[in-house]
Order: C-alpha cells, then structure tokens, then sequence
C-alpha cells in the first residue's frame, strides 16, 4: 500500500498523480495507470475543492483488485451531478464511474470526513490452459 498525505492545494495533484502512476508501474500494474492517474487526478481534485484538510490518498493491491482511495475531512458527500452538454466543471464522479469496476463512499463510525474510493478486479493469465480468468 502506498499513501500521500496533503494539506488541500490544487498544486499537488499533478505531482501526485505521477506518484501514483510511478506506484502502479512497480507494482506491476502499469496497464492500469493511465485510467488510474484520471481518477487519482479527479478524486483529489473533489477532496480539495469540496472537502477539509487532510487530505489523504491511499493505493491498495491485492491479487484480484486494485483500489485508490482518498479521504478529507469534510461534511458533505460526493454526488453525481446532472449537467448540461455546455458544463464546464462536474463530471469527475461520472468520470471515475466510468472507468472503474466498482466505487464509493464510506464515512467513519465517528467523527467527520468521507473516504471516496475506487476498484478496479483484476485478471491474471493461467499458463496451463492460456486462458484469461477473473479473479473473485
């Protein structure tokens, strides 16, 4: 697992996301990095314009998943947003929709803040029949 800690600015995002696309190519995920340095990207972007300081980002792997995480302190919750074709800004939770296998949001038992996180499963090859399987 690796984790970013910030104080809320928009000039992280950029360095962050190349952290985390640096992240994904050691680990062996690099095919993912690309749709993964998007959602880094937006889900920061949300936690620093809508959200309280700290800010954490969090990536996780395991053998069947992939997952970003990002928390805030803030009050309020993350909601899709139904906008005009002329809108310039709310799209990034579609967004991440869109480009992941699963997402949400999970708030703590007590105190304030939100987690908004995002999975991707992942497959791996079986040498024996050459076949491409999902793991569950």
């Amino acid at each position: 697992m690796g984790c970013v800690r910030s104080a809320g600015t928009c000039r992280v995002i950029g360095k962050t996301r190349r952290l985390a696309g640096d992240v994904l190519g050691g680990w062996g995920l690099g095919h993912l990095a690309e749709d993964a340095v998007l959602v880094v990207g937006e889900l920061l972007a949300n936690a620093v314009s809508y959200g309280e300081p700290p800010i954490r980002l969090s990536l996780w792997a395991a053998p069947d998943r992939f997952c970003i995480r990002v928390t805030d302190h803030g009050p309020d919750q993350p909601r899709r947003l139904a906008l005009g074709l002329d809108a310039v800004h709310g799209r990034g939770l579609s967004i991440v929709a869109a480009l992941v296998h699963e997402h949400g949001v999970t708030r703590p038992a007590d105190g304030p803040g939100k987690t908004v996180w995002a999975c991707w499963r992942l497959t791996t090859r079986n040498p024996d029949t050459s076949r491409t399987t999902t793991n569950t």
